[in-house]
């Protein structure tokens, strides 16, 4: 029986931001409830209207029992999947279920047709997009034969208007859809670009840690068991003939393991030169150095000029682990029999000269590969490359000056404004 009533006007259609996995039980955000809240509780209002209307204009049919259950029924299945979400394919038989009533319910009172509206949302948010879209168009071209049931006459507006609200509420939806997923991807390629970049940044601090400590090791331990080799050489060479002189090399290199020892246990400590420990001043350990050094013939002296100026700690261990290196070099390929160490202290500025009268060599180039000063054995020496990085870390320079049977001199300078130390 035809019941040529006033139709409702169709209700507003914006939808909301897409909500993946909104019915996944536990993954619901805030945003995903209040939007499944909003779709049942308008469902479910046009669902009360829908009946009061239709019991208030034909309370006498014999289809309002059926109409009654099926309101019921579909109340009850709508608020319950809002009270318990359950899981992705509960929620695809829920939606099953209310279709199919609703369909009978518009096949039987066409006034329900634009319950529709959130059916529409809640099949674009469980359902791939084609089998929404598909889904949606059903039901707007159930929703125009419903209103063309109820029309009197032709009105192309109960043709054009379900069809346009369907296509605006699908096409809003799923452009929500794409733009929510291409700003997920790129959350995830901007999470994973950051993890990489960390991991590389710690392994380029491993590496360079690993460096400084064998340069570090180079310098303190390395060039003072080089130097007990050397003597304990000497002393065996002589110690039938000079047993005096050999025990003396004795003495020395146990002296020079004292001190190893002592280095060692202050790297493992801080990594910090032992002669820089209990707060002694630069001055004072290069003195130290040098009054330690001068034996075997050769002979170190150490000079400062400029102001008594309390050093960094980086500055002074650079400077300091420059000079050990310097002097064992020297003790070892130059000849020399003398040596002077010269600190200066400027406001800006301080420098360490390392000058020695030996045999000398050819400077090399700024640029270049060639280490004169370096240790001829691969496995053993760091020589000039582990002094320039070690000042280049603090924005400092090595300069060499060098001529063949005129000795050498080995200028550090390290800048005490704060600058960028050059790439390396």
């Amino acid at each position: 029986m035809r019941h040529p009533d006033d139709h409702p006007q169709p209700p507003s259609t914006s939808p909301g931001p897409p909500a993946s996995g909104a019915f996944a039980p536990g993954a619901q955000t805030r945003d995903d409830r209040l939007l499944s809240a909003l779709l049942t509780t308008a469902f479910v209002v046009l669902l009360a209207g829908a009946l009061l209307r239709y019991v208030l204009k034909h309370g006498d049919s014999d289809r309002l029992p059926w109409i009654l259950g099926l309101s019921v029924v579909l109340a009850v299945v709508q608020v319950a999947g809002q009270a318990r979400p359950g899981s992705r394919r509960a929620g695809r038989v829920r939606l099953a279920v209310v279709v199919a009533c609703w369909v009978v319910v518009v096949l039987l009172a066409p006034s329900f047709a634009w319950c529709a509206v959130p059916l529409i949302h809640t099949a674009l948010r469980l359902l791939p997009t084609r089998s929404a879209v598909a889904l949606v168009t059903a039901l707007a071209t159930l929703v125009v034969l419903a209103e063309l049931r109820l029309a009197d006459g032709f009105d192309p507006n109960h043709l054009l208007l379900p069809p346009v609200v369907a296509a605006l509420a699908t096409g809003v939806f799923v452009y929500l859809t794409r733009e929510a997923t291409r700003r997920q991807h790129l959350i995830d390629d901007l999470v994973r670009t950051r993890r990489e970049l960390a991991a590389t940044e710690r392994r380029e601090g491993t590496l360079a840690e690993r460096q400084r400590l064998s340069r570090e090791i180079h310098d303190s331990l390395a060039q003072g068991l080089s130097s007990q080799n050397m003597l304990l050489q000497a002393a065996d060479r002589q110690w039938d003939t000079d047993p005096q002189a050999a025990r003396t090399h004795l003495r020395t290199a146990a002296s020079i393991a004292a001190h190893g020892l002592t280095e060692a246990r202050r790297l493992v400590h801080d990594l910090a030169p032992a002669d820089l420990a209990e707060g002694a001043g630069l001055a004072q350990a290069l003195a130290t150095l040098a009054a330690r050094e001068s034996r075997d013939g050769l002979t170190v002296r150490f000079h400062a000029e400029g102001p008594d100026t309390h050093l960094p700690d980086q500055v002074a261990s650079a400077l300091l682990r420059t000079a050990q290196g310097a002097l064992a070099n020297i003790r070892e390929h130059s000849g020399a029999r003398t040596a002077a160490l010269t600190l200066t202290c400027l406001d800006d500025t301080v420098a360490l000269d390392v000058a020695d009268d030996g045999r000398g060599f050819p400077a090399p180039e700024p640029g270049g590969t060639r280490d004169p000063l370096g240790d001829p054995d691969p496995l053993r020496g760091h020589g000039l490359p582990a002094i320039r990085a070690r000042l280049r870390q603090l924005g400092g320079t090595l300069a060499i000056e060098s001529t063949p049977g005129e000795g050498a001199v080995l200028t550090a300078t390290i800048p005490l404004t704060p600058a960028t130390p050059p790439a390396p």
